[in-house]
């Protein structure tokens, strides 16, 4: 007789492939991640990571769905809309900077997947949802500071949003170079904080009416 599976023995098996995943993806590419070692990680078999995700490729769109979801939904339990339009922004461009540095595989699991011209989130109904609420929030932020006149009128989030990633995710993936061209620490207490002050206020100057 077949044995059965519970629902949350399947869910939490899905859940430690996907942790194991995000690690091996994260640390090797796509093309350099082994299945085997995911299995072993996640204390599964390879068996079972086909059955519940159908391919490598598909593991990796899942890791990539999951990673982007996990940003997304942080970036939405911090209630940016009960702050005043300053404060708001303020509070995003600090949460994106710390979400990078406590979440280093998301910054590799992006690049990996820009080396495959992001084939697998072309397929992702999911990652569009989500980024689509980010914009909306953000887009309300600037039109309520707006409206105040704390903000300039008919800033396009989008590349604000583009803006505040690149001035946080260029210096910590060009940290190792950046060390040796500008003969700095880069990655120190101090180095960081710095980093996170300007990065508020380029902000800030890019928005102000």
């Amino acid at each position: 007789m077949k044995q059965e599976v519970h629902p949350r023995d399947a869910e939490a098996t899905r859940a430690r492939i996907l942790a194991a995943a995000k690690r091996e993806f994260a640390r090797n590419g796509l093309a350099g991640a082994r299945v085997d070692v995911i299995a072993d990680r996640a204390c599964a078999n390879k068996r079972m990571i086909y059955h519940y995700f159908g391919s490598k490729e598909a593991l990796f769109t899942a890791v990539l769905e999951a990673a982007y979801v996990d940003i997304r939904t942080a970036e939405q339990a911090l209630a940016l809309d009960h702050l005043e339009p300053k404060e708001a922004l303020e509070t995003l461009v600090r949460f994106t900077w710390e979400y990078y540095l406590k979440n280093p595989e998301f910054i590799t699991l992006v690049n990996s997947e820009n080396l495959h011209q992001a084939r697998h989130l072309k397929q992702s109904s999911i990652v569009k949802v989500v980024s689509r609420r980010f914009v909306a929030m953000v887009d309300d932020i600037l039109k309520r500071g707006a409206a105040v006149g704390t903000f300039r009128a008919g800033i396009d989030p989008v590349q604000l949003n583009i803006t505040i990633a690149a001035i946080g995710y260029y210096y910590l993936t060009n940290r190792y170079t950046g060390e040796i061209v500008f003969e700095r620490g880069m990655m120190s207490d101090d180095a960081l904080r710095q980093r996170l002050e300007f990065n508020l206020d380029s902000i800030m100057r890019i928005v102000q009416a």
